[in-house]
This record gives structure tokens, sequence and C-alpha cells, in this order.
């Protein structure tokens, strides 16, 4: 069980992601089974974001390592921050093991935190892996000048946001509630594209949510140029590439706080979860973990990301399996204390 204290969750967090064990190739006549069908990748967010990226990615080198040599189709399902990819996932696509999904870690596990519009039970999903521990900031457009995260506590700012339930509200909220950041956080851009197009524009001053790996591809001209740049980072460690940001942990004043952190901020370390409906038979997850498991090592596939300066920290399903079902067993208390800092207070 998961208890409250914080070197155990972080602890936790960092050996499931840790360890290279996979699941075993599968064997017999339902090798067959994908023959002449297609592997349906659906992806919860909008093209041009990090999850298209890395599902367009998967698509491009899962199947070569599935028996049958099916195709591999990628359909975009954006709303809610993923939830409404979720809430088909589980309730309607077929459990047959021919549709995955990647959506954001937060939405995957939104039941544990109460949401409501979450019609599913994360710790039935099918986890097939992840393609890479994930590091999410906030960033700010360099036309206002903003310094530091220090700034935020004295400085009325706007902040850019899709919607209410998407890691784009909840980190700037976070802000707001956490360090007493003094941010108005306006909703309704549809992904993380646009909201790069509006800190360039001036439209607003920054925008929380995009990840390490985002920042790398999608949104890597404006870091590079200064154009954007990273005013704080969420990770459980500090990550070398975001040196100039401050760390999130640097904030919490008493054990109790980085606890709530671990809750708040943890999940996204699972960063670009692949995920299957549940139920689907073993012999077909098994096809699908094992075919994950030889993509994440293919070497054209290390290129593309070496290509970009990226390096990725996949792990199995099996790994991720056992920490969603870790999550599931956080205290009530610390939950809800995690869930109203990442919400805004009426």
């Amino acid at each position: 069980m998961l208890s409250a204290n914080r070197p155990e969750i972080v602890a936790l967090l960092l050996l499931a992601l840790a360890s290279p064990a996979f699941a075993q190739p599968a064997d017999g006549d339902v090798a067959d089974f994908y023959r002449g069908k297609s592997l349906t990748i659906v992806v919860g967010h909008e093209a041009g974001t990090g999850y298209d990226f890395f599902g367009r990615m998967l698509a491009r080198h899962i199947a070569k390592h599935m028996p049958g040599n099916p195709a591999a189709v990628v359909q975009n399902m954006q709303g809610a921050g993923g939830t409404r990819a979720a809430n088909w996932l589980y309730n309607v696509a077929p459990r047959d093991g021919t549709v995955v999904s990647v959506f954001a870690p937060e939405t995957a596990l939104k039941p544990i935190f109460g949401d409501p519009a979450a019609s599913y039970d994360p710790v039935r999903f099918t986890w097939i892996g992840n393609m890479d521990e994930s590091v999410a900031t906030c960033t700010v457009s360099a036309r206002f000048a903003i310094t530091s995260l220090d700034e935020l506590r004295t400085r009325a700012t706007v902040f850019g946001a899709t919607g209410v339930a998407a890691p784009t509200s909840k980190f700037a909220y976070a802000l707001v509630n956490f360090i007493g950041a003094k941010i108005k956080v306006v909703q309704g851009y549809k992904g993380s594209n646009d909201l790069r197009i509006a800190l360039n524009r001036g439209e607003i001053e920054g925008a929380c949510g995009p990840s390490h790996s985002t920042l790398k591809t999608q949104w890597k001209d404006d870091i590079e140029s200064g154009r954007i740049r990273v005013l704080v980072q969420f990770g459980l460690k500090p990550h070398p590439d975001l040196k100039g940001a401050a760390h999130i942990y640097d904030y919490a004043a008493t054990e109790e706080q980085r606890a709530i952190f671990d809750v708040a901020f943890g999940p996204h370390v699972l960063g670009r979860p692949v995920i299957a409906p549940p139920a689907v038979p073993a012999e077909h997850a098994q096809i699908l973990r094992t075919a994950f498991a030889a993509a994440m090592r293919n070497p054209e596939l290390l290129s593309e990301l070496e290509r970009l300066g990226m390096v990725i920290a996949p792990s199995s399903g099996a790994e991720v399996e056992a920490l969603v079902a870790r999550f599931a067993a956080v205290p009530k208390h610390v939950i809800e204390k995690a869930v109203a800092g990442l919400h805004e207070k009426r």
C-alpha cells in the first residue's frame, strides 16, 4: 500500500519507471489474429501536440514488430483534455486488441482524483507501456520580460489554457493555490500548439502544461530562439535540460506539502502512456506489450529522436500497471488536498 510518506511515494514512482523489464513474445495461433487487420491509435488531443507526435511516432514503428503485419492508423479524438477519448476507450472501443490510445496521464487517472466526468476505472485499463517519463512545465512569452517564478506572486499575469480539466489549467491553478501566483487563467485554446501561437502573438503571457519532450520538438524553434522560455518545472527531481527553470519542490515548505506535490504532479511522470481498453484478451495484450517494447528499442525510432535532440525513458505495461495501482491506494486526505490545489477556488 502507498502511504502518505513522501520518500516512499517518490521511490515507488522512480523505481517503477526505472526497470527494463518488458513482456515476452506470444506464441501459437494467436499470432495470426492481426493479419489483414489495422491497429488504430487514438490520440486524445489535437494534431500538432506532443501526444500527437508520440502517437504518430508509435504508429510508424509498432506494427513492424507485430505478427501478421497489421497497418497502424492514427485518429485524433480531442476533447476535455483527453477525457472524451478515455471514456470512449473504456466504454465503446473494441476490446480485441485492435485499438490503443495515447492521452494525458492526468486524464487516465482522473477517477482516482474524483473527477465525475471520467466514466472509467484506470486500474482496469490494459496498460501497454509508457513511451517517455515526462516533466511538465509552465512557460512565458519573452514579450513580457518575466524572469522568475517569484515575480508571479506580485505581478498579475494572464495564462492561456485549453479546458478546465486539462493539465494546461491544472498546473496554472497549482501555481495560484500552492505558491500564491497572481494568474488569471483564460481557457478555450484547442491545444498546446494554439497556446504556443498565442504566446508568440502576445495574446497571453504564459502557458502551463507543455512537457520537456514537447519543448524539444514542436516548440523547439521558439525555445531555442528565446521567444518562449521555461519558468518552472514539475518533475520529481530537477531535469538537467531545464537548469534555468525553478523547481516546484523548492516551494514546498513542509513534508506534507511535498507529499501533496507528489500526488498533484507525480502522475505526469507517466508522460506518454499507451493504453488499451479493459478486458483485452491476455494473448493480444501480450503481443501489444511485446511490440511496444521492441518499438521503443528500434534503431530507426531512436535515430528519429536523436535528430531532434531527444532521449526517451520508456517503461513496460506491467510497470505502469503497478504504478497506477499504487496511485489508486494513496490516502484520501492527501488526494483531496492535491485535487483542491489543481482547481480554481470558488
